[in-house]
């Protein structure tokens, strides 16, 4: 069997010898084959590998030029020997090609293999050869036309193919079968090279005539290259499937290799039948390959059945029909070695999953046997439990009770918790599994008792009140618990069952001895138990309550510890009552099977059976590399069955993929696991502008701001319309929260108030005020100013000093057109005129409603200042930080739509130095400008912040910032819709952190 790689990424598991990658070993072997027939009685091929003589080379090309044949055919022996075991033989390159001339098949097929080999390194020297190609293409041998046509598809050079389209063309139309497959599969390689040339010269429209050719061989490869072109290019639709042609195939099907069934399976599933009838037409006609000897020619016919199953009616006679037929294909692939019992497994668990009634009488057959390796037998393990039913539990236990006693531990552990889940599922075995497990706890096998009591606790879990009686037994094994898991799940038995044990507090306070020592899970589980405790008996454990709150608050590191501590000591020192609702509600039961497969991802999954993405239950997009284009499939909608009714995820599965955009991120970016979403389409969210900023022509008004600013006798500006003035109102300040009340112990009084700070509103970073204006260009005025924005509101804040000897009045401000839109809310306002050597401070609210225009470099603002002097100009450069609003923070979903959407050349990446905070500190920060982060993830050691900014314009800006610990160089990578408000982000970002 052989592992079959397509460039869609997805494995199958294949026979040899076929396919479309049939290159150098499948020559290698076949001459050696056909020289060792040849040579049967003369000598082995070994000889070839044994020579040590010197001048080797020489005496090869010697041997090349002889005109014996024989001698000949042997030279070029011994050079495909030497090139086979690594040596260099490229010097022969001429004296090989010229062997080409000749009639003898064997000898043909040496000096080919030799040129598919180097003509990539010597590309000129390998157009020699092209004359032979061309001529061979018209050999009266069809054997020699096939295998002119399949090297020259192999030799990967631009200059050969530009000649191999005339005779690929006569290849194609060739009266010999053979010749015709061999030409179509060369399609598809000459598409991999040069995709345009081949769309050019119309061979995607012969192949597709192909799939109408008379011998089924010719129209597999035809599908198969097809397909293969299909893949790298998921948007056309090149195998153009109606009822017609799937009849060509099905017809083709009962007659070629099983190489060529396996293609067309394939191809047979991606077709939607238009309706119920069809469906089953097409099963009836699929179903005997079902007991073909290939495995994965069974697993590609089950592939088709499954996903054509959808749409016929549960009430038809035919269906049950099916069910029957689908169960002894898939039984018979467990005979088959370990390795593909392993991926016959996962995929019958995915097929259970979907349909557990196709093997639902065929339990026998997934019983462990003693010498299965444990990749085996853990995947058995899981199958019976989802087959598990009433009828079967009693033989189901008595196999797991005996697996229980294995030597393997962790087939052992998986063993034990698959009896706990099988009193889950079948309520009608829960005390006969609890028996069981009771029996095992008996044993005093540490590991044994240990899952059991993990198991009980998921059984009281789903049975309250019906198995306390077994409470004592799990008491006696405390003190041989050291696994976290055990110890945990101990621990909350006694704290929901305190009221029935006597010793509640000492089995509690005997854990609370080594609290520090003990895991997370541990101490969560032991807090919370305490608690549970003392709301049950408040009187007798006042004292070990508050010996568990100081440990888990004053004492620990751990924030998600220490935040439980607080709200649980808030609750019992503020309301008792609520508390004990709280602590002590009323639990959901737990589901019967916790770890299926999610719906749509089980029917996606269905549509890949018999490929990697069934062996590691992912879709291919999960860990195919590449940007290649990946289509989402799913099951066809239910019709004409009353499933269709009760069925709500019918509809959308049957949608066609153009309607579920993939929300995929490429894979450098690490976002694909990150927030571990379904791979729907993207929830509604904030707009996706695209770069709003006006792209005409920089109007940088001539002679200054003379057009902006519309001068009287005195430079009076007053009727500018930018000045007119709406009052700006000031930023409301926060108001600070009202004292919740002390807890019990002391020095927590303010552990809610957070020192006041809860409530107010901090503003983002604002730069020291710089010299815009200096005073020996304004005739005596110094401006000087920043830019801040607080609570929403941004404001340019001046300072104004008057350097003359006469007195300033009759300020104004304008502002010329900018890349934002900035302009003055109100007028300047300084409300006495200014005396010499006088200094006024004043802040300018700002709006961005102006006219808008793309400056250069973005964040240019030129200024007219205007007083009874004269008017004055000036440029500065605001922050970019200042138009980061506040509704900024991207839903998760939405921002992995989005980083998905933008093209990856939208991506620019910084290095930020010299700046060594941690993440929380960055994460704190950046939030003060309005920089959210989304999400925070580790990675191999790396804090990864992913960060959503939205600009006044409605540009979205998203960020991954990689912070590492102890390393003052931060890396951020920026997308945004319109890259060129990149580079500012980025000074604002060192801005921010560096300040």
């Amino acid at each position: 069997m052989c592992l079959k790689r397509s460039n869609f990424g997805v494995i199958s598991f294949y026979p040899l010898p076929g396919g479309t990658n049939n290159l150098i070993n499948w020559h290698r072997r076949s001459v050696y084959q056909s020289s060792a027939t040849n040579q049967g009685t003369k000598m082995t091929d070994s000889k070839y590998f044994t020579t040590t003589k010197k001048g080797e080379i020489f005496e090869l090309k010697a041997e090349l030029n002889s005109d014996k044949k024989e001698k000949k055919k042997e030279a070029v022996k011994k050079v495909i020997a030497s090139m086979t075991v690594g040596k260099d033989v490229s010097a022969l390159f001429p004296d090989v090609v010229n062997c080409m001339q000749t009639d003898n098949l064997e000898l043909k097929k040496l000096v080919y293999l030799y040129l598919m080999n180097y003509a990539k390194s010597q590309p000129d020297m390998a157009i020699m050869a092209v004359n032979t190609f061309v001529k061979d293409c018209e050999d009266p041998n069809p054997l020699i036309r096939a295998l002119a046509v399949r090297t020259m598809g192999c030799i990967r050079v631009d200059k050969i193919t530009e000649y191999l389209c005339e005779p690929l063309r006569k290849c194609l139309k060739d009266e010999d079968p053979y010749v015709r497959k061999t030409a179509a599969v060369c399609v598809a390689k000459l598409h991999d090279i040069n995709a345009q040339l081949v769309e050019d010269q119309g061979f995607l429209d012969t192949l597709k005539d192909l799939i109408s050719d008379s011998n089924p061989m010719v129209v597999a490869n035809a599908v198969a290259a097809l397909s293969e072109i299909a893949e790298s290019h998921p948007s056309s639709n090149l195998l153009d499937l109606n009822p017609q042609s799937i009849n060509k195939l099905l017809t083709a099907l009962n007659e070629c290799t099983e190489w060529g069934q396996i293609f067309i399976l394939d191809c047979l599933a991606n077709y939607m039948p238009k309706d119920d009838r069809e469906a089953q037409s097409i099963c009836e006609r699929v179903t005997p390959r079902l007991s073909h000897a290939n495995s994965a020619v069974v697993l590609s016919a089950v592939k088709v059945l499954m996903k054509f199953m959808e749409m016929l009616s549960k009430d038809l006679d035919y269906y049950s029909t099916l069910l029957k037929k689908l169960a002894p294909p898939l039984v018979t692939l467990l005979s088959a070695e370990p390795e593909l019992q392993y991926v016959a497994l996962r995929n019958i668990n995915l097929i259970v999953q979907k349909r557990p009634e196709i093997l639902k009488h065929e339990m026998k057959v997934f019983f462990v046997k003693y010498n299965d390796p444990i990749y085996v037998k853990l995947e058995k393990l899981d199958i019976m439990i989802r087959l598990a039913s009433q009828a079967n539990i009693a033989q189901v236990l008595a196999e797991l009770k005996e697996y229980a006693t294995e030597v393997d531990v962790d087939f052992v552990r998986k063993a034990v918790r698959a009896i706990g889940r099988c009193a889950i599922k079948v309520e009608q075995s829960a005390e006969r599994c609890v028996s069981t497990l009771l029996d095992l706890i008996q044993t005093k096998v540490n590991y044994v008792v240990q899952e059991a009591i993990v198991v009980i606790k998921d059984i009281f879990r789903k049975y309250p009140n019906k198995y306390e009686s077994v409470i004592a037994t799990l008491c006696e094994n405390l003190d041989s618990l050291d696994e976290p898991e055990a110890r945990a799940a101990m621990i909350w038995i006694v704290g929901e069952y305190a009221e029935r044990i006597d010793n509640a507090d000492e089995l509690l306070e005997s854990f609370l001895e080594g609290f520090h020592d003990e895991s997370t899970q541990v101490q969560l589980q032991l807090l919370t138990a305490i608690v549970k405790l003392f709301l049950k008996k408040p009187t007798e454990t006042q004292e070990l309550v508050q010996q568990v709150l100081s440990l888990a608050t004053q004492d620990s590191d751990n924030p998600d510890l220490r935040d439980r501590g607080y709200i649980y000591w808030r609750l019992l020192s503020t309301d008792p009552v609520a508390a004990k609702e709280v602590v002590l509600a009323e639990k959901p039961l737990i589901s019967e099977e916790t770890d299926l497969i999610e719906p749509t991802l089980l029917d996606e999954l269905i549509c890949y059976i018999g490929t990697l993405a069934s062996v590691y239950h992912k879709p291919p997009s999960a860990f195919v590399e590449g940007s290649r284009g990946v289509v989402h499939k799913s099951l066809p909608p239910r019709t004409g069955s009353s499933e269709s009714a009760e069925s709500p995820e019918a509809a959308p599965t049957g949608a066609p993929p153009s309607e579920q955009p993939a929300v995929i991120p490429a894979q450098g970016d690490l976002l694909g696991d990150l927030l571990n979403l379904d791979l729907g389409p993207p929830v509604s969210g904030p707009p996706l502008t695209t770069a709003p900023v006006q792209m005409g022509a920089v109007d940088l008004l001539g002679g200054g701001l003379d057009s902006l600013v519309c001068q009287g006798p005195r430079g009076d500006v007053s009727g500018s319309p930018a000045m007119g003035g709406a009052n700006f109102a000031a930023p409301p300040t926060g108001t600070m929260p009202a004292n919740m009340g002390a807890p019990i112990g002391g020095g927590l009084g303010d552990l809610f108030d957070l020192a006041g700070g809860v409530g107010t509103l901090s503003g983002s970073y604002v730069a020291p005020k710089a010299v815009w204006l200096p005073a020996m260009k304004a005739k005596g005025l110094e401006i000087s100013g920043t830019f801040s924005r607080q609570v929403g509101s941004i404001s340019m804040d001046l300072l104004l000093t008057n350097k003359a000897l006469q007195v300033m009045s009759d300020f104004a401000i304008q502002f010329n057109r900018n890349s934002f839109g900035l302009a003055p809310a109100a007028p300047l306002q300084v409300h006495a005129p200014l005396s010499p050597n006088q200094t006024v401070e004043i802040s300018l609210p700002l709006n961005t409603v102006g006219s808008v225009m793309k400056m250069d470099p973005l964040n240019n603002l030129q200024v007219a200042v205007k007083n009874n002097i004269d008017v004055f100009y000036f440029s500065t450069l605001y922050p970019l930080h200042i138009l980061f609003v506040e509704d900024g923070k991207m839903e998760r979903q939405m921002f992995l739509a989005t980083w998905k959407d933008i093209p990856n050349e939208n991506e620019a990446q910084f290095q930020i130095k010299d700046c060594p905070l941690n993440a929380e500190a960055v994460s704190s920060k950046l939030q003060g400008s309005n920089i959210f982060t989304i999400a925070k993830r580790n990675v191999e050691g790396q804090d990864m912040l992913y960060q959503s900014l939205k600009l006044t314009n409605g540009i979205w800006v998203l960020a991954e910032l990689r912070v590492q610990p102890g390393n003052p160089t931060f890396t951020l990578s920026l997308k945004c819709r319109a890259p060129e408000v990149s580079q500012h982000v980025y000074q604002a970002y060192e801005t921010i952190l560096k300040n």
